[in-house]
């Protein structure tokens, strides 16, 4: 044989062995011919903090890994975690500071993936608020006792040694942040928690970014993937898959900013630059994890905090996680070969 053709030999060798390492890790791609399985998901919410399920459903990437979602929004994480538990939905996308509690107090579910982790509160204030003292007098509008913004509230008073008789925490309804925002824009408190975007759109409107929450040093998980005990028995290889898009998704939105930013617009019907790029600041650069394993410390964390706050606890943080399906992306190579090396832990 030639050196020539014994080098074209060795580079089509080469070649092959390439493709079957890539191959290899990436085992949860749809196969040719492979009939797409449909599914029901869920958001608790419309939040900038989606960015990845948003830039999945955008960009086809579900389409890759023979997944067809069947996609709703439901308001609110204890209505959605009802739908979870009775099987209305199999996947449900939200904060998991929010479902936590829930999952804690019984109800079935679990954490199988966890792209941010952190805490991307913020409070918003009247011109005449500087810092958390300045709130003495005054009101925090949340939407229902109980609910996240309640507790993280009360977790503010309690950081600056402030009491509820001093500082009131006022409901007003809703499931989300506009409802507070707009009762502080209405006069009807003087103060709130949001998180991105919401958090540039006040600025801009002359309210102060007081306090940002995550330095209040609580355990907390945001944006998570969740499903039911049905789906981990029955439907163990789509939940595989569902997390390996979610993975992709974090590559995308990491290498095409433009893109990222357009799928919050879309969601968010929002065209305000300065407001997306808070967005993509806070989601898509600060809280990522890349490895998307649940850390099982922060849940017992925010577990606890849920006791204090009044939860019922049944459960222990190990008991509302698996990670065996985070895990097996790294034993699979298939980050490895997404990011061109190791994920930092």
């Amino acid at each position: 044989m030639s050196v020539r053709n014994a080098a074209k030999l060795l580079l089509a060798l080469i070649l092959v062995a390439g493709n079957a390492v890539a191959v290899e890790a990436n085992p949860y791609l749809a196969k040719p011919g492979e009939v797409p399985v449909t599914v029901r998901t869920a958001t608790c919410a419309i939040s900038g903090g989606f960015i990845h399920l948003y830039a999945a459903l955008d960009y086809g990437l579900f389409d890759k890994y023979g997944i067809k979602v069947e996609f709703v929004s439901i308001r609110g994480s204890g209505v959605s975690l009802a739908a979870l538990a009775a099987d209305e939905i199999q996947f449900l996308y939200c904060a998991a500071d929010a479902t936590i509690p829930g999952m804690a107090a019984g109800t079935d579910a679990k954490l199988i993936g966890a792209p941010l982790v952190g805490l991307p509160w913020v409070m918003l204030a009247r011109k005449d608020i500087k810092r958390p003292e300045d709130l003495r007098g005054k009101s925090i509008a949340v939407t229902r006792p109980g609910d996240l913004t309640f507790r993280l509230a009360r977790a503010l008073l309690k950081k600056f040694s402030l009491t509820e008789d001093e500082v009131k925490i006022r409901p007003v309804g809703g499931t989300g942040q506009v409802e507070p925002f707009n009762a502080m824009r209405a006069g009807l408190a003087e103060a709130c928690l949001v998180t991105p975007p919401l958090d540039a759109r006040g600025r801009k409107e002359g309210f102060n970014l007081v306090y940002r929450l995550n330095d209040l040093g609580i355990p907390a998980i945001y944006s998570s993937l969740h499903t039911n005990a049905k789906s981990l028995r029955e439907r163990s290889g789509l939940a595989q898959k569902w997390a390996a898009v979610l993975a992709e998704a974090i590559y995308f939105v990491e290498k095409n900013p433009d893109k990222g930013k357009a799928a919050v617009g879309k969601a968010l019907r929002l065209n305000d630059p300065d407001a997306l790029q808070s967005a993509y600041d806070a989601y898509a650069k600060a809280l990522v994890n890349r490895r998307l394993v649940v850390p099982e410390g922060t849940v017992a964390g925010v577990v606890d905090f849920a006791r204090e706050q009044g939860t019922n606890v049944r459960k222990k943080a190990a008991e509302i996680i698996d990670n065996s399906f985070a895990e097996n992306l790294e034993k699979s190579g298939f980050l490895r070969e997404l990011w061109g090396g190791e994920v930092s832990k």
